[in-house]
């Protein structure tokens, strides 16, 4: 394999707006040619979430905008990309559908081929963008709108062993922010409160480690604390800086513990099959958490398996991971045709059970 590729990704799934031009040549790791986020923070500010109408107009207002300025920053025209890569799903219908049909719009003048990529399917390739690691390995993906562990034994190969069976982590670090009275996105001014705080303060839950196997809940862990802050807003008549700092290091600590522990407990099974060589990877916003980030390693040594995370601006929505993407399925041979549409859902694993149940548009996750 020596042809060079470029690709153009786009990426719309929920409020980021972006783009990014990727080249591999021969079998080495991608570069990043450009790489263009235009977030949404502002916007959905005062709603403490995301608007999904707001997020799928903003969407429609930037993505030419996000083209042209991957396409100048990487220094290429269209016609020297090979292909276009596009978020098809899962994620927020109107933002997904914006994705698509400016792809579509863009396949179509060009002649170019035109890829739908799997948005979970680019965070779980990423170690190959950046280390090009080698295929089997355990990958735990974590972010706002998801959570599970994948053994990836290809671009499109993927065994799901376990996931969360309700709120994701990132959502729920989210709802903890709005529940504390802190900005959105809840993930950081969590993280940065809990800084200040004492995170043995406050006995939280660590749901599911009494039971077996890999699957996590988190929604419970999010109504202990409601219970906390009450009570200390009871008891103070409010809730001082202190207080906040001590629950969110202590939530902080409740999520690192049981993704910690679930992570031995998906090595273990990933390692049964005596890759050859062992690694385990995170992805996901949630993985730019450095508390997060060092309990996981420390499982990964511990476990003998070497330990893959991306740099911080991977770890969040980004369009150099869709191309990337792009750029492995292309290799196989996928290609998409003007009949590709936008999916709210769409596993990864599409052998085993839905984990959140199933409706009239498939899988939830």
């Amino acid at each position: 394999m020596t042809t060079a590729l470029t690709i153009l990704g786009l990426e719309s799934s929920c409020d980021d707006t972006a783009a990014a031009v990727v080249r591999q040549t021969g079998a080495s790791a991608g570069d990043i040619l450009s790489s263009v986020v235009f977030g949404q923070v502002e916007l959905h500010a005062a709603f403490g979430g995301v608007v999904p109408e707001l997020a799928a107009r903003a969407h429609t207002e930037k993505l030419d905008h996000a083209v042209e300025a991957a396409l100048d920053k990487a220094g290429v025209s269209l016609a020297e990309i090979d292909a276009i890569a596009v978020t098809a799903g899962p994620g927020l219908i109107g933002g997904v559908l914006s994705g698509v049909m400016c792809a579509k719009g863009l396949a179509a003048a060009t002649g170019k081929p035109l890829i739908g990529v799997n948005h979970l399917a680019g965070h779980a390739l990423t170690p190959r963008l950046t280390e090009r690691l080698e295929f089997p390995y355990l990958m735990l993906l974590v972010s706002g709108g998801h959570c599970q562990f994948l053994i990836a034994h290809g671009p499109d190969d993927f065994i799901r062993l376990g996931g969360t069976i309700d709120d994701a982590p990132g959502e729920a670090f989210d709802k903890t922010a709005k529940l504390l009275g802190l900005p959105q996105p809840g993930g950081p001014s969590v993280e940065m409160a809990a800084l200040r705080g004492d995170a043995t303060a406050f006995s939280f839950p660590r749901p599911l480690l009494d039971r077996a196997g890999c699957d996590m809940s988190f929604s419970g862990l999010k109504t202990a604390l409601l219970r906390a802050r009450d009570a200390v807003v009871a008891e103070n008549g409010g809730l001082g800086e202190q207080a906040r700092a001590d629950l969110c290091a202590s939530f902080q600590a409740a999520v690192a513990d049981v993704l910690a522990e679930k992570s031995r407990r998906a090595l273990t099974e990933y390692l049964a099959g005596n890759p050859t060589r062992a690694a385990f990877a995170v992805a996901g916003g949630v993985a730019a958490n450095q508390t997060i980030r060092a309990a996981l390693q420390a499982v990964a040594t511990e476990a003998g398996a070497e330990f893959s995370a991306p740099p911080l601006a991977l770890c969040t929505d980004n369009a150099a991971m869709i191309a990337w993407a792009g750029i492995e399925l292309f290799r196989l041979g996928h290609r998409s045709d003007m009949t590709l549409s936008a999916r709210p859902r769409w596993p990864l694993d599409r052998s085993s059970p839905a984990m959140l149940g199933s409706g009239k548009r498939g899988a939830k996750a």
